[in-house]
């Protein structure tokens, strides 16, 4: 047996300091730190929580064109978004090179390469040397996240090595879509990354069956949002919290083995970084009467064509 068939992860419930990408980070920090502190080799964040998912949009009739209000609160969102060409995620990648350990983290990224003007939802994978090793963009943004968050690509589907494992990930809903999902399986993955804004109207269900589907350790991440996770100078906040729930995201972070079992059943309501203990040798287990794209597939009959080129509205040559 391997000495590395074992891998300890962390699920870092947290909220942000809702559009305050420093104060956000801060917190980022002290979650990876003590991720570390426990023996984890890789921590994951939830989706777009730097500096925090869009919740305005459906409490401020987000749809209403050339609405001054959406205007403001659009422009407030880019300007705290995260630019990684200017190195706003610098802190991180140096804290993950101390500390030896792997992160995923959803962040709302303004993308020099599409001008730096619009958002995606980005999910950022760093490697515990503290390099970038890829940067995900949401596919298809969900309903009313289209008002403000641009559509991706498929240049981050894109999986990587960590002791016995090999880890891909998707952002939120894209979970529910085959195709990603089938992309990521044939190259290997058997630790899956689902990242989401929080809920467990999210992870409850999907996060056993992508764990049997694809014979895999799942770790549905999710952030925390409640009221008092809003800074008081939060443009508009009387109209975000009028008749505003307990929780605008209540979590449900958990953990399914390739068993579709839970390893850690969804946890809610609670800031917290909860660790686990991977064995790979339970994936071997399962994989014995299935695996989705080895010896239970028919590439002859069905195939899968993924583009994985970085879309961009100009190339320039010199």
């Amino acid at each position: 047996m391997s000495d590395n068939r074992y891998l300890n992860v962390a699920l870092a419930q947290i909220s942000p300091v809702w559009l305050n990408r420093a104060k956000t980070m801060d917190k980022i920090l002290a979650a990876i730190s003590e991720a570390a502190d426990q023996g984890s080799q890789l921590v994951t964040f939830g989706e777009a929580l730097l500096p925090g998912y869009p919740f305005w949009l459906e409490r401020t009739s987000g749809a209403v064109f050339e609405s001054p209000k959406q205007k403001q609160l659009h422009s407030l969102y880019l300007q705290q978004g995260v630019n990684i060409e200017r190195g706003d995620l610098d802190s991180i990648c140096q804290l993950a090179k101390q500390r030896k350990i792997q992160v995923i983290l959803g962040t709302a990224e303004r993308a020099s390469d599409r001008g730096g003007h619009s958002i995606y939802c980005s999910l950022v994978y760093i490697s515990q040397a503290g390099a970038i090793l890829h940067v995900h963009r949401k596919l298809m943004p969900t309903y009313e996240e289209r008002l403000t968050w641009s559509p991706g690509d498929g240049h981050g589907l894109q999986t990587h090595a960590l002791g016995s494992f090999t880890v891909g990930a998707l952002n939120c809903w894209e979970n529910w879509m085959p195709l990603p999902r089938a992309a990521l399986y044939a190259q290997g993955e058997d630790l899956h990354v689902a990242i989401w804004p929080g809920g467990l109207h999210n992870t409850k269900d999907i996060t056993r069956f992508m764990a049997k589907e694809g014979r895999s350790y799942v770790l549905s991440v999710s952030s925390l949002m409640r009221p008092k996770d809003f800074p008081e100078d939060t443009p508009y906040l009387d109209e975000i919290l009028q008749d505003c729930p307990e929780y605008f995201a209540n979590g449900g972070s958990c953990i399914a083995a390739p068993t579709g079992e839970w390893l850690l059943e969804p946890q809610l309501g609670e800031e917290a970084v909860y660790c686990a203990t991977l064995d790979h040798n339970i994936v071997y287990e399962e994989r014995h009467n299935f695996d989705p794209v080895g010896h239970y597939s028919r590439p002859d009959v069905t195939q899968l064509i993924v583009n994985r080129e970085r879309q961009t509205t100009a190339k320039f040559i010199s």
